[in-house]
């Protein structure tokens, strides 16, 4: 009787798990080593019916995901893109508060519609970093210390300010196209909702090619879509379409930054670091000329 190789393995447990679920339906195999992997071997009369049975067999269960006690490595310095998120608002904060050099830092830096509209396009950077009083402050700060620190993991702490920055930028400047020429905002908490978009989407993107089950695939995105819900949608005074544009803007941002590579290197995280103190300083210097030449 001639025999057909229907299966191999480096490991003999995957060979018998799969010639016992052949015994059950009828089908006798034997089990043998070929000098390298397992084998098992069928007539050739079975052959057909084997391979019909096994495939059936591992659509109906795929393999589990391992969940390592080690998870993948992250970030060093991911700390810093945190730090740095509060220290800029704490230090805007102040600033503002004193109105220093002169200048009123709420009027100059505030999303104001019918101004960026007119060509002040520093306003969409300089309004993430102004607040109405301590208790708006307090709230961004809790929340985007958290949302940075896990991008910061992913992405890197210069990759990540960045990201989060251009993301929430572009957010401001969409909204102004959406809103009456009246409308005014300022708060982190675009860029707070644009740091969630990031990470939701990233990690969406990261697991596309997993061989896993949709719905682990599709569980970050998912979960990112229901804290904004959650936290982005209520309040009298919730900018509403400035967390949604936010959060979109940040899963495209995730979205593409997910197909690079998975660690980029030191040179680029410094560039992209010094890219972003230098966009929020520039748009700063803007915004006090202005208001001190009006």
């Amino acid at each position: 009787m001639e025999l057909i190789a229907v299966f191999r393995a480096p490991n003999r447990r995957a060979c018998e798990e799969r010639a016992f679920v052949l015994q059950a339906m009828g089908i006798g195999s034997e089990v043998a080593s070929d000098g390298g992997d397992w084998v098992i071997a069928v007539s050739s009369s079975e052959a057909a019916a084997a391979l019909a049975q096994l495939q059936r067999y591992e659509w109906e269960n795929p393999p589990r995901r391992v969940v390592s006690s080690h998870p993948g490595e992250t970030h060093r310095w991911a700390w810093a893109v945190s730090a740095g998120y509060v220290g800029v608002m704490l230090l805007i904060g102040y600033l503002a508060g004193r109105k220093a050099f002169g200048c009123d830092w709420m009027a100059a830096g505030a999303a104001e519609a019918a101004a960026m509209r007119a060509g002040e396009w520093w306003r969409a950077v300089t309004a993430l970093t102004l607040h109405f009083d301590v208790g708006h402050l307090l709230a961004n700060l809790g929340f985007g210390a958290v949302f940075m620190l896990f991008a910061g993991q992913l992405l890197g702490p210069g990759v990540a300010a960045l990201g989060v920055l251009e993301a929430a930028g572009v957010a401001n400047l969409l909204c102004v196209l959406l809103e009456p020429s009246s409308h005014i905002s300022v708060g982190a908490s675009t860029a707070v909702f644009a740091t969630l978009g990031v990470l939701s989407a990233y990690a969406w993107r990261r697991r596309a090619n997993d061989g896993e089950r949709w719905t682990y695939r599709w569980a970050p995105l998912f979960a990112g879509v229901c804290l904004l819900a959650f936290t982005g949608a209520g309040g009298e005074n919730t900018d509403v379409l400035a967390h949604l544009l936010g959060f979109g803007s940040g899963a495209l941002t995730g979205a593409a930054l997910a197909q690079s590579p998975r660690r980029l290197g030191r040179g680029m995280q410094w560039l992209a670091g010094i890219a972003s103190v230098g966009a929020v300083t520039l748009a700063w210097a803007c915004a006090l000329a202005s208001g001190l030449g009006h």
